[in-house]
């Protein structure tokens, strides 16, 4: 669709277009229904308010994003959303670059980042890696001026300036809810399989489910956390052992990427219809995956959202203009094979 308008979110909502602009405003109450229904239409088809085209038009133009190297389709998914910014944000003087590095190298990544030239850099996005020489080197881009956006993977340590993402621990503990679930509550032996648990999106995942396990579903028992890089090969051999070790396993959730290869395992090991598989990301091959009867459950983020939010929320930082939180936030979906757009 085109440029969306207030009246496209109020007509969404099924509000008025004075509704939205109260909400926009901040001057409507944010637990009503009519605000909520205005928060969630305006995530979803992506609204930017005009005025604040206006008010940024003067910022810096030029937007950094840095993505992981590599076969992710999530992460393919990311750097096509930035591709289409053009054509999605009014702001016309913006320019979107993409730079791909390997995240799971810490001094790498800081240099990437130490690397960039400050001149008209109006924000960095980047997926972060929890590494002490990327944290030092995004508080050095924030000692320069440069707002830095930690997008999809959160640096709290570090003086980013926002976080553009899911809430990891709730992704988590719904993995684990889902996982006790399909289980039915027996006694029953878990795997987590991860890129790399440096990565905090990682790391809060497993947390979440664990805490989730352990709360509701005490009989589940998580055996092994295995890291793959979220590389299909590294992960199929992997999961392989896995398997190989614990013979019994019941279970495996998939924090990362990588999922061709965990689904390539069960398959060799005759595992691919009786193992409980929980994953991340409606990519082609886990909806392929979901809709076999091979992955159980997909937790999904919009990784067109995401994007458009971190531009947004560079420009409106570069501009020191109001950040609009209800715009921003990332909403978690869960698919089944029954659901799937």
């Amino acid at each position: 669709m085109g440029k969306v308008t207030i009246r496209d979110v109020a007509e969404a909502a099924g509000v008025s277009v004075a509704t939205v602009d109260r909400v926009l405003n901040g001057r409507a109450g944010r637990t009503s229904r009519s605000a909520a229904r205005v928060e969630e239409a305006i995530a979803r088809l992506g609204y930017a308010p005009s005025a604040l085209s206006a008010r940024v038009g003067a910022a810096p133009g030029r937007f950094v994003f840095v993505l992981p190297a590599g076969s992710n389709p999530f992460v393919a998914g990311l750097a096509d959303a930035v591709e289409r910014l053009g054509d999605w944000m009014p702001f016309d003087a913006a320019r979107y670059e993409t730079l791909f590095v390997d995240v799971f190298d810490g001094p790498g990544l800081a240099r990437i980042l130490d690397g960039l030239d400050r001149n008209g850099l109006g924000g960095v996005s980047l997926v972060a890696l929890d590494h002490p020489m990327v944290r030092e080197a995004v508080n050095r881009l924030h000692d320069d001026g440069v707002p830095v956006v930690t997008l999809v993977s959160d640096l709290p340590g570090s003086r980013r300036s926002h976080y553009v993402g899911i809430d990891n621990i709730a992704a988590g503990r719904t993995a684990g809810s889902l996982m006790g679930r399909f289980l039915a509550g027996r006694p029953a032996e878990v795997a987590i399989v991860g890129g790399s648990f440096a990565l905090r999106d990682h790391v809060e995942r497993q947390l979440g489910f664990k805490q989730a396990l352990s709360e509701s579903y005490p009989a589940v028992t998580v055996v092994g956390m295995r890291e793959g890089r979220d590389d299909g090969d590294a992960t199929r051999r992997t999961v392989a052992a896995l398997l190989a070790q614990y013979p019994g396993l019941a279970g495996i959730y998939s924090v990362g990427a990588g999922n061709a290869g965990i689904v390539e395992a069960l398959k060799a090991a005759g595992r691919n219809r009786d193992m409980v598989f929980v994953a991340h990301e409606l990519s082609a091959d886990n909806r392929a995956a979901l809709i076999a009867g091979v992955i159980d459950a997909v937790i999904n983020q919009d990784c067109g959202h995401e994007i458009r939010s971190a531009a947004r929320v560079m420009r409106a930082l570069s501009a020191r203009v109001p950040i609009v939180d209800a715009q921003e936030r990332i909403r978690i979906d869960i698919f089944l094979a029954e659901n799937l757009p």
